[in-house]
């Protein structure tokens, strides 16, 4: 199928919808969707090849395409999702259409896959922070997680590693995908900034879960020595 379009009518999609199933993998669809739990409708296409087709669209009339969107199946969110990471154009334009998609956001791996892929955030930090701290103080779990997430992926730097530890401190909200999150961000900040990391954990100022994930995700890395794994240990918040 041509995926390169000029047009894309509501008969063009269908035929896009029938083409995805084609594509299943029952075998990659089941072992994907006990990770992903909440999701059901899942076809069962490999992140790479969504990727490839994502790509292609791209380079046609996007926006007829995205708003032509059922967001029926995994897939369908996720092509969209890696569209807007694709496409050519004002960085505005692309916080606009990610408005409208983080609103489609309803689990983890789609959020993740999407934000992995806004390598756009590289060239804007200064808009796109700005852009976060948005994300960040909204009520709904997965738009925090997407602000948490463009944070681990683009911003931990010398620029903004303080104002990241910061937030990651400040995060209240009790969402299982938001404290995942935040634990996860925290653990690579403190990869790449062991000392200004080790200052938050010292702290203890962070929930009782996220502080000992956080140094549990630490510990996964083969980074950090078994030495500072054992000191990390004493860091851990009782119940």
């Amino acid at each position: 199928m041509n995926l390169i379009k000029e047009h894309w009518a509501k008969k063009d999609y269908n035929i896009f919808i029938k083409e995805l199933k084609s594509l299943e993998d029952i075998p990659y669809k089941e072992f994907h969707s006990k990770l992903i739990l909440e999701e059901k409708n899942i076809i069962g296409i490999r992140t790479p090849k969504l990727k490839e087709i994502a790509k292609e669209i791209a380079q046609g009339n996007y926006l007829e395409f995205l708003n032509q969107c059922q967001n029926i199946f995994y897939e369908e969110k996720v092509i969209s999702g890696l569209i807007i990471g694709y496409i050519k154009t004002d960085f505005q334009d692309i916080l606009t259409l990610l408005d409208y998609f983080i609103e489609q956001v309803d689990n983890w791996a789609i959020n993740d896959i999407v934000c992995a892929n806004l390598k756009i955030f590289k060239k804007h930090q200064k808009e796109g922070f700005t852009y976060i701290k948005k994300l960040l103080k909204k009520k709904k779990p997965f738009s925090i997680r997407f602000g948490l997430v463009l944070l681990l992926n683009f911003y931990i730097n010398d620029q903004y590693i303080d104002q990241i530890l910061d937030i990651a401190s400040s995060i209240i909200d009790n969402h299982y995908y938001v404290k995942m999150a935040n634990a996860w961000l925290i653990s690579i900040c403190y990869i790449k900034y062991p000392k200004k990391t080790q200052i938050l954990l010292e702290k203890q100022i962070l929930d009782h879960w996220t502080q000992n994930k956080a140094i549990s995700k630490i510990k996964d890395s083969k980074r950090v020595t078994t030495e500072v794994k054992k000191e990390l240990e004493h860091l851990k918040r009782q119940n």
